[in-house]
């Protein structure tokens, strides 16, 4: 039996996946591993999103839905950046998605062709990386050393060497939670627009801000794409929600490649969405947990000798440098599991270059396994 392989397989494995899986076989042995590995809320969907759902599946049939998504939940979506944006944004340029992973496949395959230039930030999530490696795109990872976030300078430079097709950046940003302020998102817009390079933001932690207001880039400029999803503030993971808003002449490339790829998003998912938007007391106060824990490791980490490598400014995440203890996290990451029971994301993830280094701690979950996490880790070094 001939069984054929392709190139595309090769990328980089997820390794906070492969620590999380590790973590769980732990857990089923009766370890009780803490686990900051993965960006997951430890907190359920809201109550309302559970409600819904459960309304859908008692009154009649679940099935496919238009490609772009239930007109409700883009009015719904439409909704929210007038209410929290003062934002005009017509649903026919909302796509609703199926996790912002799709979202990043549909963008990705409706925008560039192979052998496109495509800058990102380094550290930075790895799927863009692996998404677009396995798509032929030509990666552009711009390194940004003692810089929390990605500048105007920066993408000048990296365009002037080699003209660049697209450009994408979070804010906030995993691994760092670095916000780029309004004044400087503004000037990154601007300047992508200026050389003719083509914008996507990565917002999936939206409204996860503890310094500053976010701001989207829509706000910027409108020719931009905007990723999000319901995974992060609304504690929402595993339904597998997200949406785009594109530029109105990327919206129907977008439907065809999704009608083919996708059929639609998950529709019980969809219905439950739209409740999302009401929940912002209940989800606030999660958000409030997650600003006390990352007080606690913000105190901590450096008490521990994990120096913070970037302002913990939105996301849930602390991102260390950790070259005092190892220069080697991977192995670092994988004996803390295996001793002290506590799982957190080795650095290469995020910069195959620096990343062993490096460490991400997510702060997602309670206030109680934040403590005992920053106890062990500190009995361990010992």
């Amino acid at each position: 039996m001939v069984v054929s392989l392709s190139r595309r397989g090769e990328v980089e494995p997820f390794h906070a996946m492969d620590i999380l899986a590790e973590a769980n076989r732990l857990k089923a042995k009766g370890v009780p591993v803490v686990s900051m590995a993965v960006g997951q809320p430890s907190d359920p969907a809201p109550a309302g999103v559970r409600q819904a759902a459960a309304n859908a599946l008692k009154t009649g049939r679940i099935g496919y839905t238009d490609a772009l998504g239930l007109a409700a939940l883009r009015e719904a979506i439409a909704q929210h950046y007038a209410d929290h944006y003062g934002l005009d944004v017509p649903p026919s340029r909302i796509a609703v998605t199926t996790g912002s992973s799709a979202a990043f496949n549909l963008a990705f395959l409706a925008m560039f062709d192979p052998g496109d230039r495509v800058a990102i930030a380094a550290p930075g999530y790895p799927a863009y990386r692996n998404i677009m490696a396995a798509l032929g795109i030509e990666i552009v990872e711009i390194e940004l050393g003692g810089d929390a976030y990605l500048h105007a300078e920066h993408l000048k430079a990296a365009h002037r060497e080699k003209k660049l097709k697209g450009v994408l950046f979070a804010s906030p940003a995993n691994p760092t939670g670095a916000v780029i302020p309004a004044d400087e998102l503004s000037a990154l817009v601007r300047t992508a627009q200026e050389f003719g390079i083509a914008v996507i933001s990565d917002e999936i932690y939206h409204r996860l801000a503890y310094v500053a207001p976010d701001t989207t880039a829509l706000a910027c400029g409108r020719d931009v794409t905007v990723i999000n999803s319901f995974s992060k503030y609304y504690c929402m993971t595993g339904w597998r929600i997200g949406w785009m808003v594109l530029p109105e002449q990327l919206v129907r490339p977008v439907e065809r490649i999704a009608q083919s790829l996708y059929i639609s998003p998950p529709e019980l998912s969809q219905i439950a969405a739209i409740e999302a938007f009401k929940a912002t007391g209940e989800l606030e106060a999660v958000k409030a947990r997650y600003a006390w824990n990352r007080e606690l490791l913000m105190k901590r980490l450096p008490e521990l000798g994990f120096t913070l490598a970037a302002p913990m400014d939105g996301a849930f995440y602390a991102f260390c440098d950790v070259t005092r203890h190892t220069n080697d996290s991977m192995a670092f990451a994988r004996r803390m599991l295996a001793e002290a029971h506590v799982a957190a994301t080795p650095g290469r993830d995020f910069d195959p270059l620096q990343g062993h280094r490096t460490m991400r701690f997510s702060y997602a979950g309670s206030h109680g396994e934040m403590v005992e996490a920053m106890v062990r880790i500190e009995r361990w070094l010992k």
